[in-house]
């Protein structure tokens, strides 16, 4: 491929490694009214606060408030069986669908922050394809930005997390994809404001198409 094309679509890789909300469903309108909910019971803002936990582990977003007199852990595992109980509106982003289904099936896998159990919920209502390998909340010891996440996904592919893309959508994601040292592809299906990245852009799905070759993926644009 033509060395001036951006990085995903100048080099082939041998795997894709899939954040969930934001990236391939949307999954903002059910987790911001139990976070939401959460939040205004602590007196918190919701308005200043809800842009700051998409993302990333909820028992982190929770430890990192310094909140006086709160279990994290305890608060995170009520505001987890609030969002599997609320699922209405949980929706894939615009392609993904097809995209997932245009892989093989060994050369992807799912990175999320979201709990085991919460990441099934979604991704069954979402009508997601179902990853053969998906790294959850309980896989890792420290999550996104840490990049332990996206290195387990490449490693139980098989693969180096060099040799992978990752799909993200949120800044803390974007710094653990480039702290395993892959490249990435930020989704900016949930936007709301221009983001400012380096990295190559999509809007949905259906601005690229993966080629498969004999054991390497590529991607190209289906429109400019």
């Amino acid at each position: 491929m033509h060395s001036s094309l951006p990085k995903p679509f100048a080099r082939t890789y041998s795997a894709f490694l899939f954040d969930m909300d934001g990236t391939v469903l949307n999954s903002i309108a059910a987790a911001e009214r139990v976070w939401g909910a959460w939040a205004l019971r602590h007196g918190l803002d919701p308005v200043t606060f809800l842009p700051t936990m998409h993302g990333k582990r909820g028992i982190d977003t929770i430890s990192q408030l310094g909140l006086p007199g709160v279990d994290p852990a305890r608060e995170a595992a009520g505001i987890l069986q609030g969002e599997i109980d609320d699922v209405e509106g949980v929706v894939p982003i615009a392609g993904a669908v097809e995209f997932l289904l245009s892989l093989p099936a060994d050369r992807w896998a799912i990175v999320t922050s979201s709990p085991i159990e919460l990441a099934k919920r979604r991704i069954a209502a979402a009508g997601i394809p179902q990853p053969r390998i998906m790294v959850t909340a309980e896989d890792v010891t420290a999550g996104k930005p840490d990049p332990q996440g996206y290195l387990l996904g490449a490693r139980k592919l098989g693969f180096s997390a060099a040799d992978c893309l990752v799909f993200e959508d949120v800044p803390a994601g974007i710094l653990a994809g480039e702290a395993a040292g892959a490249d990435v592809m930020v989704v900016t299906a949930t936007h709301t404001h221009a983001v400012d990245t380096a990295h190559a852009t999509i809007t949905a799905y259906e601005e690229i198409k993966a080629l498969v070759g004999q054991g390497s993926l590529s991607l190209a644009r289906t429109r400019e």
